[in-house]
């Protein structure tokens, strides 16, 4: 019999990742794209996680490498259209994440009317914190996220601002696919990304919560 999966290290074996784009207005405006009336939806492969201790890779084919933050809910257990009164049942915990993008590739993508996933999807465009129990955090409403490039602030924002809370995503998510344990949903990203560079150190945090490091460097394909 197989040992159980702990989910504390979900970047092991969870399947899925699904992101949210355009869930804050501010960051919404300085891409000088349009609000949705329901969740922007994008996916990541489980090759994109980083966990914490590896590196951020900048494709070779891009030459503008942004980061975009983000708070993470991670599923407990399996759902299809969870109802939204119940979504918080099925989180097992948080994390914080990276929406690594590769901005002058997606510019083009947008463009052409083609899907991101040149520009989202590449290995370790999902960097992640530690694991945060569910209990570590009452209301992921309330929580004040910030990232510093070689220490300098670059973005900060705060959950309560989301368009879509998480309930909502998580039942609008389900109704589309079904969720499995271990599953990480990217929430959206606030105002303030920007590039990084190869040799940049990228800190980030959740305030009284969780932090991580990591450095950039160049993939070699």
């Amino acid at each position: 019999m197989a040992a159980p999966r702990p989910v504390s290290r979900f970047w092991e074996w969870g399947k899925n990742i699904v992101c949210v784009g355009r869930n804050y207005a501010d960051h919404v405006k300085e891409m000088r794209s349009a609000l949705s009336s329901e969740p922007v939806l994008f996916l990541k492969p489980s090759t994109a996680y980083a966990p914490e201790g590896s590196p951020v890779l900048m494709p070779a084919y891009s030459r503008n490498l942004h980061h975009e933050l983000e708070l993470g809910v991670i599923m407990g257990q399996r759902g299809r259209a969870v109802p939204e009164a119940a979504a918080m049942d099925y989180v097992a915990g948080y994390a914080l994440c990276l929406d690594m993008t590769a901005r002058d590739v997606q510019d083009e993508c947008k463009k052409k009317g083609l899907p991101w996933t040149l520009a989202k999807s590449f290995t370790a465009s999902c960097p992640v914190s530690a694991f945060v129990p569910k209990e570590k955090i009452p209301d992921p409403h309330a929580l004040r996220l910030w990232l510093k490039v070689n220490g300098e602030l670059r973005q900060e924002g705060e959950t309560s601002s989301m368009i879509f809370s998480i309930p909502y995503i998580i039942s609008y998510v389900s109704k589309v696919m079904t969720l499995e344990e271990g599953d990480l949903i990217l929430t959206g990203t606030p105002k303030g990304v920007g590039p990084v560079k190869e040799n940049d150190e990228i800190e980030a945090g959740i305030d009284g919560v969780v932090s991580m490091r990591f450095k950039v460097e160049r993939s070699e394909c």
